[in-house]
């Protein structure tokens, strides 16, 4: 079997004297592993750096096979990605996260905003509001999307305030208010048509709302503690507006 595919590294390990297993965002085929002969060559070293865009052939005799890979650098951007605590965090976090997919699925919209958010990691308000709309793309295809679009109690589509902890939806600020204690706040940003960019204060509120979903729904049910890559993200995040403002 064989396909070619373009893709986006997100790590590598060791595989024998000479050889790497490549983990690989790819367009057409999600996440998907194989194995690189000579990975840890000269050559092939500065290729396989989390965060490059390569061009990749994948050959295996069964399509169940690990396979082998051979890569093709077309942007290299990780020198570029150590330049910053964001970037350096940032492109950790989006691998960690992208790791809970099942090895294989087509996540194509995933792929997309992968290469968008690295090309603005040295952007850190940008960044953020990017990376906080992947968690929100991530839970939506892990099935836990949240409806912020309209009011769970009203329908409303305008003044919405609040997130509601049980079901993961927009609550107005009417309709909430009695209940704004037990409520998660909705980002300004986040609204459906805002026009708004985040600062500070609403960023932070922005990770603790998706934060707090995939606590419950992905990691904790799979008795996983949510990586330590993303406080490094969001911290460094955070301190970059902080200083911007």
């Amino acid at each position: 079997m064989e396909w070619q595919d373009e893709g986006i590294i997100l790590g590598v390990r060791r595989h024998g004297e000479n050889n790497v297993i490549a983990e690989i965002m790819t367009r057409a085929r999600g996440r998907h592993l194989g194995l690189v002969r000579g990975g840890r060559s000269r050559r092939m070293q500065p290729v396989l750096q989390p965060g490059n865009s390569v061009s990749v052939t994948w050959r295996a005799r069964l399509d169940q096979h690990l396979g082998t890979y051979q890569v093709e650098p077309t942007q290299l951007r990780a020198a570029r990605l150590m330049e910053s605590a964001t970037a350096v965090y940032g492109v950790q976090a989006m691998a960690a996260l992208l790791r809970l997919l099942p090895e294989r699925d087509s996540h194509p919209h995933l792929y997309e905003a992968l290469g968008v958010i690295l090309e603005n990691l040295h952007e850190p308000a940008g960044a953020g509001e990017l990376f906080v709309r992947f968690e929100l793309a991530m839970l939506e295809d892990l099935g836990f999307g949240l409806d912020l679009l309209q009011c769970a109690a009203t329908g409303r589509r305008d003044d919405l305030e609040y997130v509601s902890p049980k079901s993961g939806r927009a609550v107005s600020r009417a309709a909430g208010e009695p209940w704004a204690d037990k409520m998660l706040p909705l980002p300004a940003f986040l609204a459906q048509g805002s026009r708004l960019s985040a600062d500070e204060a609403t960023l932070s509120q922005a990770f603790e709302l998706t934060g707090f979903f995939l606590r419950r729904h992905v990691y904790e049910p799979r008795g996983l503690d949510i990586p330590d890559a993303r406080a490094g993200f969001i911290n460094a995040a955070l301190k970059a507006l902080s200083a911007e403002a």
